[in-house]
Parts: C-alpha cells; structure tokens; sequence
C-alpha cells in the first residue's frame, strides 16, 4: 500500500490495521476508551505546534489528528453507529447550518451580530436533540441545562473558563476584575487557614477555590488562562534549562548545587531576559 493525498487511503489503511485475521494486534484491540487519552494528547501536540510556529510540525501532527477521528470513525462503523462519511456529513451540514451569512440569507455583517447568531442556532439545535431523543424514549440529555454544554472532559482549567463563560451569559458574573482579586485575597486567606489547620482535604478544596477565581481575572482581562499558563511554563522551562547550562559550565550539578546557587541563576535568567525586552 502506497502513500496518498486521498482520504479514502486513510480510510483502507485504518480499515486494513483492524481487520481481525490480518490486522495488527495493538490496533485490533483498542476501544472508544483506550483511544481517547491519545486523541486528547494529539490536540494538545497540534497546539504545541502553532504556538512553536512550526509548520513542518503542525502538518504532521494535523495527520496525527485526522488519524484518531479515523480511528474513532472505523470502530463506530464496525459497530453499526455510525462511519467517517457520516461524520463529514454532519459536520458539513452544522457548518453550513451555522453560517446562514455565507450560504443563505442574514443580517449579520460583524463579527459580533455572527457569534450572537452562531448562540442562537445552537440553541436551537439543542432544541431539536432534545427532541429527537424524546420521541426514542430516552431520558434528557444532560447537556440540556445551562452549564450541561461543558465538557467534563475538558482540562480543568478550560471547563472552568467555560463554566464561567456560560454563566456571564445569564448574568451570573461580576461586573468588573477588582472584586475578583478582593476574591483571590480572600481566598489565599482561606488557604493559608486550611494549612495551618493542615486539613489536606480542606487544602484542596481552598486551592480548587483560588485558582478557580484566578481563572475568573484572566477571562475579565482577556487572558486566556490556559495559554496564560502555558506561557509561563515554557519560560519556567527557559529559565531552569539557563541554571542547568551554567551549572554545567562550572562543572556542577543540579544534585549538589543548593537552593541559593539555583536562585541566584534564576534571577540572572531574568535579568537576561530583560535585557533581551
């Protein structure tokens, strides 16, 4: 089998990887559930990849991404639920559904009067789901109130930012980022209580509580927290990689320099950092 820009040789390939009698055993065994980390994991290296702004990357690991919608496609369509054509489908008609601007008749001409109207479909198609699954006896989906729309699944700080989002939409919200840091005062406070008390359960609880708000400041701001944090995790990554070089180049090591020595390094990092703007 021979590499292709089709789709429908990604479709064999998945189709021949599964196949029971000749497939290959690592893949024939895999299920909905053992899948999902990777898909997650896949997302999260396209991500990487933009914000590297390496293309050569983002391509292959764009590739990486199609394969677990193939791959989740294929053990749908063994199952007799559903196959990749009818995921393209459905995308395909939701997409056109949502941009009545672009394939049919609408007023909405901004960027804001688009996102009001892209809500407004989407309520309606909740509508309709809920219908659907009643007419086949099912009880109510649990996406039907208000907060049920956000993922369990999602990274705890994204289901917090979007909690909040959802929220902000009916008004359940402050009007303004200083009473959220007042919030994050109180909230160390209560932190620092929970550790004297050294209550572990209590301690986390007031934690979940105070980065909870912190996520709240950063959506007032327009900060999204999750690249907010990932940006000072790739310069907490430069600044230890700059202890570890100079430490290297005096002929230590990590293990037997003190936390001083480490501190002092830091702060050189920054300094560098700042000079660098």
């Amino acid at each position: 089998m021979e590499p292709s820009r089709d789709i429908t040789r990604l479709l064999d390939i998945m189709a021949a990887l599964r196949q029971p009698e000749t497939g290959c055993p690592w893949d024939i065994v895999q299920t909905f559930e053992t899948i999902k980390p990777y898909t997650i994991e896949e997302a999260y290296e396209v991500a990487d990849a933009i914000e590297r702004g390496d293309m050569h990357d983002l391509c292959d690991e764009l590739g990486d991404l199609l394969l677990q919608v193939v791959f989740h496609a294929r053990m749908a369509e063994e199952a007799g639920d559903f196959a990749f054509g009818d995921v393209v489908e459905a995308v395909t008609r939701k997409m056109i559904r949502r941009h009545p601007h672009v394939f049919a008749r609408s007023d909405a001409d901004t960027p804001e009067a688009v996102k009001l109207q892209w809500d407004e479909i989407k309520q309606a198609e909740k509508a309709e789901r809920q219908e659907k699954r009643a007419k086949r006896g099912l009880a109510p989906d649990a996406a039907a109130n208000h907060l049920g729309s956000v993922q369990r699944s999602f990274p705890a700080l994204v289901e917090a930012l979007k909690l909040q989002e959802r929220a902000a939409k009916v008004g359940f919200d402050w009007s303004e980022p200083e009473p959220i840091l007042d919030k994050i005062e109180e909230e160390i406070g209560e932190l620092r209580q929970a550790l004297r008390e050294k209550d572990r359960a209590k301690v986390s609880d007031e934690l979940g509580d105070l980065i909870f708000a912190v996520v709240n400041i950063g959506r007032h701001v327009g900060t999204d927290p999750e690249m907010a944090l990932r940006g000072t995790n790739t310069k907490f990554r430069r600044r230890f990689a700059h202890i570890e070089r100079e430490l290297g180049a005096a002929g230590e090591t990590l293990d037997e320099a003190t936390l001083e020595r480490m501190e002092e390094l830091w702060q050189a990092a920054k300094a560098i950092e700042r000079q660098l703007g």
